[in-house]
């Protein structure tokens, strides 16, 4: 009897990230019975995903079906029961019912419970003692810099389904720090879309001949940036510097501004703030990339000069590509180590552009642009060859 493997992530909502991971997961099991779960049923395949089924109505708790787990990477070990429901919610009516539900505890308990379909407090970690028919559980790459920071219980949640785990591989060495103080055996192991050059590669260029991209490719045929950040930089103060640095790029070396979405669930990005730098560019030198289809901003930041963003995921198809890349530091302060600072630290050169002010986004894309692609190509290997050998230690092979 071949053995089913549960593909299970944040790929139920639209973030480019999550999206990728269970492609990468499934290009390195060939052959192989998968089922692609997350906690609600959701068909995300017109925007280059899954159709997705929720993980709670799996036959997974009988011991006459026996299957594996991979959890496909994704900051998921500090996301929360109300976040992950906020975020799935349609982005129209997440802001009413945020607004309405924080002060009514009871209700807002009740709603994330009938909204996910479990009372777990990290509903994308996975407890063996409800799933017994779990053969194996797996965590391939995923990060929780902030496992410090959360709730008590929470993290208590966290760290038994971690320890049941057979095998735990995160992707930065903050959060193996954190993990391996708390004495979980976890292991290093890059971001699961380090992958996407050597294994989409084709697929993304061609993507590139038709389609908006192409049309990008037209209006700016010097090259251009590709440019995003989430909505956490929605104050004015924040637009206008990255509006007048991008204008000095556009000015200093003649490159156009692409402004894309990498996430269109709610608290991920924001088209009209994209909009608002836009439009204080010099007329010409920026324009909005609408699509939000996977492969579309794959192609989009693999044809650019270079990526400026606060999607981490951004930063690793560029790094995947050997492009050059800059990192926003996130405006409101958590007092700990962002998962973009995390990843630069365990994966990049010194001499890497990390995380950067928005008013120093012109100096970083000129440092960066500076790098050898040489050096550039050779990281972008490493990091691949890394994982396939990572992922393959830890995941076992047909049955």
């Amino acid at each position: 009897m071949r053995i089913p493997v549960i593909l299970f992530g944040a790929f139920d909502r639209h973030n480019f990230g999550d999206l990728l991971f269970p492609h990468v997961a499934a290009a390195l099991m060939p052959g192989r019975d998968l089922v692609f779960a997350g906690l609600v049923d959701r068909d995300l395949r017109r925007h280059g995903g899954h159709s997705v089924v929720a993980l709670a109505r799996l036959a997974i708790g009988s011991r006459d079906r026996p299957s594996m787990l991979i959890h496909v990477g994704g900051e998921i070990l500090t996301c929360d029961a109300w976040q992950a429901a906020v975020m799935l919610l349609p982005p129209e009516r997440a802001q009413q019912t945020v607004a309405y539900l924080e002060t009514r505890p009871r209700e807002r308990l009740e709603w994330v419970h009938a909204m996910l379909g479990t009372s777990a407090l990290a509903p994308y970690t996975v407890s063996r003692r409800l799933y017994p028919g779990l053969l194996s559980v797996i965590y391939a790459g995923v990060g929780g810099t902030a496992i410090g920071q959360v709730a008590a219980d929470l993290r208590a949640e966290v760290l038994a389904n971690l320890g049941a785990a057979d095998a735990v591989g995160v992707r930065d060495g903050h959060t193996l720090e954190q993990l391996l103080a708390a004495g979980i055996d976890a292991r290093l192991m890059p971001d699961p879309a380090v992958m996407v050059a050597e294994l989409f590669g084709a697929k993304i260029r061609s993507r590139a001949r038709d389609g908006e991209v192409a049309e990008v490719l037209r209006t700016f045929a010097q090259g251009y940036v590709a440019v995003q950040f989430s909505a956490d930089f929605g104050a004015d103060r924040s637009l206008t510097q990255i509006a007048v640095q991008l204008d000095q790029i556009a000015a200093l070396d003649g490159y156009g501004v692409v402004l894309f979405r990498a996430g269109a669930a709610p608290w991920h990005d924001d088209l009209a703030r994209l909009g608002q730098v836009a439009a204080r560019l010099r007329p010409g030198s920026a324009r909005l990339f609408e699509s939000i289809d996977l492969w579309d901003i794959c192609a989009l930041i693999a044809s650019s000069r270079a990526y400026c963003g606060s999607s981490l995921h951004g930063r690793i198809v560029a790094t995947a590509f050997a492009l050059p890349r800059v990192s926003l530091r996130p405006p409101v302060a958590t007092g700990g180590v962002s998962k973009q600072a995390a990843f630069a630290a365990s994966w990049d050169d010194s001499g890497f552009p990390a995380e950067v002010e928005p008013r120093d986004i012109a100096q970083a894309i000129h440092a960066a642009l500076a790098i050898p692609q040489a050096h550039l190509r050779q990281q972008a290997r490493r990091l691949a060859r890394l994982y396939r050998q990572r992922f393959a230690a830890i995941c076992p092979g047909p049955t």
